[in-house]
């Protein structure tokens, strides 16, 4: 399954965006997908999930800030960012995995990712 981040762009702190996940070989409504993301000179890192049974699971630096929606007729997953802080800047991916338990373990492909910036 290929999944394709974009939507990212420039943004002032406490602004907004909207990234979006399309998929190409699978419906995305049977699929777990991860966000994560790569901040320059840092790992990737997951910060967010979306589970084939639509449970999300968000971790501490963005709850209540990111929320995660599936769109089955549009064949895509949207990650709503919201309160931005110059922090989040970095490349976001979406990847589509499984979880083993409470694990999520990243599938192979991650695609180009998108850039966001957020600025002071």
């Amino acid at each position: 399954v290929q999944l394709q981040a974009s939507g990212g762009g420039s943004v002032q702190a406490g602004g907004s965006l909207r990234l979006s996940c399309a998929a190409s070989g699978s419906t995305v409504s049977t699929l777990s997908v991860g966000w994560y993301r790569q901040a320059p000179g840092k790992q990737r890192d997951l910060f967010a999930s979306i589970r084939s049974d639509s449970r999300t699971e968000y971790k501490d630096p963005v709850k209540g800030r990111f929320t995660i929606s599936r769109d089955n007729a549009k064949n895509t997953i949207f990650l709503q960012m919201s309160k931005l802080k110059p922090d989040d800047s970095a490349v976001y991916y979406c990847n589509s995995g499984e979880f083993r338990g409470s694990y999520f373990y990243p599938g192979r492909y991650w695609g180009q990712g998108t850039l966001v910036t957020v600025s002071s």
